[in-house]
């Protein structure tokens, strides 16, 4: 299982970073005929409103109760547990009893982690199409928005809320 931590938010520094650890990974990968250690899938993070947000997981071939998704301490999770097939049969003995020639679509378990703003809530979850989608909203609290305060030129003058 392969536990790597994305940020929700991730500044421009860290996407540089990314790409180009992501663009060597691949090189190697092909010189070596290894598979890339980025095997956690790949995601879309889009705003649709002010703030409202829609993370998109791609999973194709998971089923809906081999997935997870947690939200926890500014933490959201996104895990996948692949479902055993027979257990006491061995990997080559399993391919040919299930009729499988070759296998080369691998589903390894996976774990996505995501830090998120504070008051950032799940609003709902579907899976469809080899897409995951949640949808996120961040309710900020009326204390906590910005106020514009005017400045006063005649005198005194008392604070405005807008």
């Amino acid at each position: 299982m392969s536990l790597q931590p994305f940020s929700a938010f991730p500044s421009l520094a860290d996407s540089v970073f990314s790409d180009r650890f992501s663009r060597i990974d691949k090189l190697f990968s092909q010189l070596t005929g290894d598979t890339p250690v980025t095997s956690a899938p790949a995601y879309d993070l889009q705003r649709s409103e002010t703030n409202r947000y829609t993370l998109t997981v791609s999973v194709p071939g998971w089923k809906e109760h081999e997935l997870e998704i947690e939200l926890r301490g500014g933490r959201l999770s996104v895990a996948g547990h692949r479902e055993k097939e027979g257990q006491e049969a061995s990997g080559e003995a399993r391919q040919q009893e299930s009729g499988w020639i070759h296998r080369g679509i691998a589903r390894h378990d996976f774990q996505l982690s995501f830090s998120i703003p504070e008051h950032m809530k799940v609003t709902g979850a579907a899976l469809a199409e080899g897409l995951l989608k949640i949808d996120l909203y961040q309710e900020i609290p009326e204390s906590e928005k910005p106020r514009r305060i005017p400045i006063a030129t005649d005198g005194p003058r008392t604070l405005e809320h807008q």
